[in-house]
This record gives structure tokens, C-alpha cells and sequence, in this order.
């Protein structure tokens, strides 16, 4: 068959996005983001998301279109990121998908958020041609996954206990007086400091490391980060932010990028894909690098645009799905707030 056209649409948080996919040509990429509404919270507001997504919908809908020349009456599917995500966010761009095929008379596809972090990289280098590990990295998620198959082999091998990495930052960029998101900040600032300074914990590589050798653990971190500035406070001293910010940073970066790493040495798989929010730090990436030549592994980072959340993710996962043949959701598709990466279509 020739490659399928398919129209994806994301908002499982802050981010509309409406992406036109035909196989792993990317032919549109619409996004409207909501995170200036919630700066002042320190953090998404649901309720704001959701009207957010619900404004912003059509508008996104109507961007992709202009981009690609495609109409929702020229692709062969539409998918739609049915979870996980925050449940608000996640029924308006399901409703929207179920509006659309309904309407056009088009199948429609529920797909896994995260599984479609790992997908969007086959838009930037290609289908993947063996087994890959992949590290997923963002406020809502930290997992590390075995892809023997897009679609229908991914394994869960290690996740967080607590703190998401990209919570983790936000978290710590409030203490240091950084604004929300706290990522791109902290990463700025950090590359001012000294990342030996302070000798932050790297949680679960010790004498847990066997019974957690996967997975990972922020919240000691932010709690370290906290003690440390209030210890300096309480000796009357101006703690130097840029020495904390790339303090804390390297701790995060070391601990996601060894266990990585390790996973694919121990699973002798040759491919590293880093995907979601956090994959854009430049700390990460170096580390990633750094230690993936060393180890003689690829890695494949999509670039900064594709990493946060976006419509073309879900395009290309709902391709490669169509292009394999799976049968389409039903209409009663739900919005499933705590969807498994294990489970990559919904039925």
C-alpha cells in the first residue's frame, strides 16, 4: 500500500497540536500552547488547559491545513492521543477526533501518548531498523522502554517512584526564584555554574540498585536542593544559583543517561531514542552523547520542536499503525487519564 496520510491531534496538557503525517513525512506541524496562562501558578492548572485546548482547537486545525495543503476529507485516519494525560485535556482532543471522523467518515485511532514520543523520531531519521531502548523524559513522565516494535513490542523497564525529571525542575527552578517551566531556565543558568559545587544525591544507584536498577527517584533531590538553600539563608549567605542549578542539573542528567545506558548494554541493543520535554536540556544530550560513544551506541534525538508535545507525534505513530493494518477504535473511544505505554492502541 502507499504510505498513509494521517492527521494526528494532541492535548493531553498544555499544548494543542495538530499534525499531518504521510508515512514519515512530516507535512504539518500546528501548535498552540497555553503555558503563558499558567506561569503564575507555578504549574498547569487542568480547568485552564481544557478551556485552553477547547479555543484553540479549531484555529490549530485550520493552521495545519494552510501548512499542508490536506484537508480532514484527503487523509485516510485520524488519530488522537487517548492517554495518558490529564483527563479534561485528553476528552477535548478526543471528542474533536471522534467529531471528525464521525463527520468524514474516517477511522479513528486512539494512541498512546508516550509510545508516540518514541515514534516522532522516525519523522527526523527514519523507521527504526532493529530494537531500540528508548528514554522518555518530561514533567508528567520518566520511563525507560524496550522497543522491539512501535507498536505492538514495548516493554516498561523502569519508571519514577515519585518526581517526573521535568517536575523535578520545576520544583527546584522555584526554590533558586527561576520562573515556570523551570527546564529551559535552569538549563540556561547552569551553564554559568560549577556542577562539582554541591554533591547532590543521585537516588537509586546504591545498595537499591538491584531491586531498582531502572527505575528513578527526583523527590530526594528537590528535598536536598531545599535544605541547601535554607542552610544557606540561615548562615546569612547569597547561595550562588548558576553553582545549584548545575549542581542539581548534573545530578538528574548523570542518573537518566547512566541508567539509559545500562539498559542497553544489558539488553544488547545498539540504539538509544531520547524523547519528551526534558530531551531538549543541553546537559542531557551532552551526557547522552558522551557516554553512548563510549558504549558504541547510537543515539537519535528528534530535534527541539518534535520533543515537546505536538500533533505530529501522534500522526506518525497513527501512521505506522495504519501502515501495519490494526483495526480502528470504536467511536466510544475513552480518554484514559493513566493509559499504560504497554498499551499502544486503544480498541
Amino acid at each position: 500500500m502507499s504510505e498513509p496520510l494521517v492527521m494526528g491531534i494532541e492535548s493531553s496538557c498544555d499544548e494543542t497540536g495538530v499534525g499531518i503525517v504521510r508515512g514519515t513525512e512530516l507535512l504539518a506541524h500546528a501548535l498552540s500552547s497555553s503555558m503563558e496562562q499558567h506561569v503564575r501558578f507555578g504549574g498547569v492548572v487542568p480547568e485552564v488547559a481544557s478551556r485552553a485546548h477547547l479555543e484553540a482547537m479549531v484555529p490549530t486545525l485550520e493552521q495545519a491545513y494552510a501548512e499542508s495543503g490536506v484537508r480532514v476529507q484527503d487523509v485516510d485516519a485520524i488519530a488522537v492521543t487517548s492517554g495518558p494525560g490529564l483527563t479534561g485535556a485528553l476528552l477535548v482532543g478526543v471528542a474533536a477526533a471522534k467529531a471528525l471522523a464521525l463527520a468524514h467518515d474516517k477511522p479513528l485511532y486512539g494512541v498512546n501518548h508516550l509510545a508516540a514520543h518514541v515514534a516522532v523520531d522516525q519523522l527526523e531519521h527514519g523507521r527504526f531498523e532493529e530494537r531500540a531502548v528508548a528514554l522518555l523524559v518530561s514533567g508528567g513522565h520518566t520511563e525507560i522502554l524496550l522497543v522491539d516494535d512501535i507498536v505492538t513490542g514495548i516493554t516498561l523497564l523502569g519508571q519514577t517512584i515519585d518526581d517526573a525529571a521535568g517536575e523535578a525542575f520545576d520544583k527546584v527552578a522555584r526554590l533558586l526564584g527561576l520562573p515556570y517551566p523551570g527546564g529551559p531556565h535552569i538549563d540556561r543558568v547552569a551553564r554559568d555554574g560549577d556542577p562539582t559545587t554541591i554533591a547532590f544525591p543521585r537516588a537509586l544507584t546504591g545498595r537499591d540498585l538491584d531491586k531498582h536498577r531502572y527505575d528513578f527517584s527526583f523527590s530526594g533531590l528537590k528535598s536536598a536542593v531545599a535544605r541547601h538553600v535554607q542552610h544557606e539563608d540561615r548562615m546569612g549567605r547569597t547561595f550562588e544559583v548558576a553553582d545549584i542549578a548545575a549542581s542539581f542539573q548534573d545530578s538528574v542528567c548523570d542518573v537518566l543517561t547512566k541508567k539509559a545506558i545500562d539498559a542497553c548494554l544489558d539488553h544488547d541493543v545498539k540504539t538509544l531514542i531520547i524523547g519528551g520535554g526534558v530531551a531538549a536540556n543541553g546537559r542531557l544530550r551532552q551526557f547522552a552523547e558522551e557516554r553512548a560513544a563510549k558504549a558504541g551506541i547510537q543515539i537519535r534525538v528528534p530535534r527541539m520542536g518534535l520533543c515537546t508535545d505536538n500533533g505530529a507525534m501522534v500522526a506518525a505513530l497513527g501512521a505506522e499503525v495504519v501502515r501495519r493494518g490494526l483495526p480502528p477504535s470504536s467511536l466510544n473511544l475513552p480518554a484514559d487519564s493513566s493509559m499504560p505505554v504497554t498499551h499502544v492502541v486503544a480498541a
